[in-house]
């Protein structure tokens, strides 16, 4: 509840909005932010920008100011792997405190939103973030709110972290270049910048290159060359599209334990595949991969730097959202 007093009464009371200070020409901004508790040594400055009189809120029984209820949230849903600030205009933001895949809790971040005049905005889940990147904001809606509000958002958030984040694993990865045209140095490899760039990114290195032809044997002894010699995953480069000549896919069949899928719904990127031989990942890259920004390859990797290992209806559900 609000209420007008004069600014001579209102010493320990607690402001209901903002109060802006105006020098024409030299400021304009905030000189009291809203629940600012009125000091003696202010009423100068108030009465300095024309404020006699100021509304004061005055909290009820079981109410909470918008700060309060913010913090209280942020500490709820804030885990170690993360931080936040005092609250800014009744919002506090989540922040990573280190690189990783975010994971989401959606159906308990559903749950918090049904509770009326709260708000919890996310990013979304598989989402590969930096440290200082922003994962969430949060507040209550009204100036004041019901504290069982709060209490059942901090009663939810205990039932375990809504938000993590899963850290990236810095892998060993061997480039298998395919294409007698690479092979003979008629055109120029692409592939190989690319994909370092994009690895590097994460922490993982490139352990080496091997640029062979088009026969299928050579293509599956590249591979399994790399795993013997202590890589993490294997990428293959070229070679993915259905001319005769591209038999990158014949050849992952071939070294692979799992084939994931040969195709993605996913563009760009649809003709990428992803397989498995025992525990390490084998991913073909189709051309995009060099021309565009983000493609399949850009949601994908960073789920298999985390650690996760990929399904095929985890694939399949990438057609939802996979026009990039």
């Amino acid at each position: 509840m609000k209420k007008e007093v004069r600014v001579e009464d209102a010493i320990g009371m607690r402001l209901a909005h903002d109060l802006t200070r105006i020098v024409p020409g030299e400021f304009k901004g905030r000189a009291f932010r809203k629940g600012h508790v009125i000091r003696e040594e202010d009423i100068p400055a108030l009465l300095n920008i024309g404020k006699e009189h100021i509304y004061i809120l005055e909290l009820s029984a079981g109410e909470l100011h918008e700060d309060e209820a913010a913090m209280r949230m942020g500490r709820a849903l804030c885990s170690d792997q993360m931080r936040f600030e005092e609250p800014h205009e009744g919002k506090v933001v989540l922040q990573a405190e280190r690189p990783g895949l975010l994971k989401v809790d959606e159906e308990r971040l559903f749950a918090i939103n049904m509770i009326d005049e709260i708000a919890v905005v996310s990013r979304k889940t598989d989402t590969p973030l930096q440290a200082g990147d922003k994962i969430a904001g949060l507040r209550a809606i009204p100036l004041t709110i019901a504290e069982a509000k709060v209490a059942e958002v901090e009663r939810i958030a205990s039932e375990g972290d809504l938000f993590a984040i899963k850290p990236f694993r810095r892998l060993q990865v061997g480039v298998v270049t395919t294409g007698s045209e690479v092979l003979t140095g008629r055109i120029e490899d692409k592939f190989g910048p690319r994909v370092r760039e994009k690895l590097e990114r994460f922490g993982s290195q490139v352990i080496g290159q091997q640029i062979v032809g088009d026969r299928v044997e050579d293509i599956e002894n590249a591979i399994i060359s790399f795993q013997e010699s202590g890589a993490d995953m294997v990428l293959c480069t070229g070679g993915m599209s259905v001319d005769p000549d591209d038999r990158t896919p014949g050849a992952i069949r071939r070294a692979a334990t799992e084939v994931v899928s040969y195709g993605m719904p996913v563009l760009p990127g649809s003709m990428m595949m992803l397989a498995y031989r025992g525990e390490m990942p084998i991913f073909g890259l189709p051309g995009c991969v060099i021309f565009d920004e983000f493609t399949s390859f850009d949601i994908l990797l960073p789920r298999v730097l985390a650690g996760e290992r990929v399904t095929r209806s985890e694939v399949a559900r990438l057609g939802h959202g996979g026009l990039l």
